[in-house]
């Protein structure tokens, strides 16, 4: 018997290999897909201060020997209001189809004089963050950070709330969502506030009324100061949301939606 035994130490480490490879969850998910596009228009106070898209790119794309969906988010500001900041940004994430967990993390700032790139990837099996970071005339910077199981970036934490199930939960229940942005950890404490009809320059909408704690900051006043609400649908796309700062009132209003895997029911 003793000849065998390096035999099947081999296939118990090729079969343990295997395992390890394919532990990531799968989520399933009805409400998104390729080639959905949202837009939205962002008011400061009463002045339209901004335009947002975030999109869906009609094809998948292989990270990690995995299929993506890749989000993107534009930003920019107004004519009007580039005379006080102009603001490009994008933000972009590479989505695992099964696990809805970023791959990869991209986004590109430009607002005022500031300028900043950054690259993030992820490796879900080590449980790793390499992050590559330029800003404007600075030399590259690398750093590589240990991240939770599951973890999200900002893009991809929007997608994987509208896979979650809000039909069990009651009015004040609470989740949390691990995440990793500005190469630090984060614990997001998402409190479920039930349903409300909210007005959209797409009509009035049925919606999901979450609320994340917000940290101590700058620039939200309150740790609740962010309100988000998802379309109370299979779609559970982002129609509006509300956040107090300490300058001002901020809103983020969909007016625009291409390809949605749901009909969503606006009324005007």
């Amino acid at each position: 018997m003793k000849k065998f035994t390096p035999i099947i130490l081999l296939l118990v480490i090729i079969l343990s290999a295997f395992a390890t490879k394919d532990r990531m969850r799968t989520i399933r998910n009805e409400s998104f897909s390729t080639g959905e596009i949202l837009k939205y228009k962002i008011h400061y106070g009463p002045i339209t201060a901004a335009e947002a898209t975030i999109d869906i790119s009609n094809q998948l794309y292989t990270i990690n020997g995995r299929p993506n969906y890749r989000a993107t988010v534009y930003g920019r500001t107004s004519s009007s209001f580039d005379l006080f900041i102009k603001i490009r940004d994008t933000w972009q994430s590479y989505i695992d189809t099964a696990a809805i967990v970023p791959h990869r993390f991209y986004r590109s700032i430009e607002e005022g004089s500031y300028r900043k790139k950054e690259t993030i990837d992820f490796n879900h099996y080590s449980n790793t963050a390499a992050v590559k970071s330029k800003k404007k005339k600075d030399p590259e910077k690398t750093s590589t950070h240990k991240v939770s199981d599951n973890v999200q970036d900002i893009v991809s934490g929007f997608y994987y709330l509208r896979t979650l199930n809000y039909d069990n939960m009651r009015k004040g229940d609470k989740f949390n969502i691990k995440g990793f942005f500005d190469e630090e950890n984060f614990d997001m404490e998402i409190t479920y506030k039930g349903r409300e009809t909210v007005s959209t320059k797409s009509g009035k909408i049925k919606a999901i009324k979450l609320v994340p704690k917000m940290p101590k900051n700058e620039m939200f006043k309150g740790e609740n100061a962010i309100i988000v609400y998802l379309s109370d649908d299979d779609n559970k796309i982002p129609v509006l949301i509300e956040a107090e700062m300490f300058v001002g009132s901020l809103k983020v209003d969909l007016y625009e939606f291409k390809n949605l895997k749901h009909k969503l029911i606006a009324k005007k």
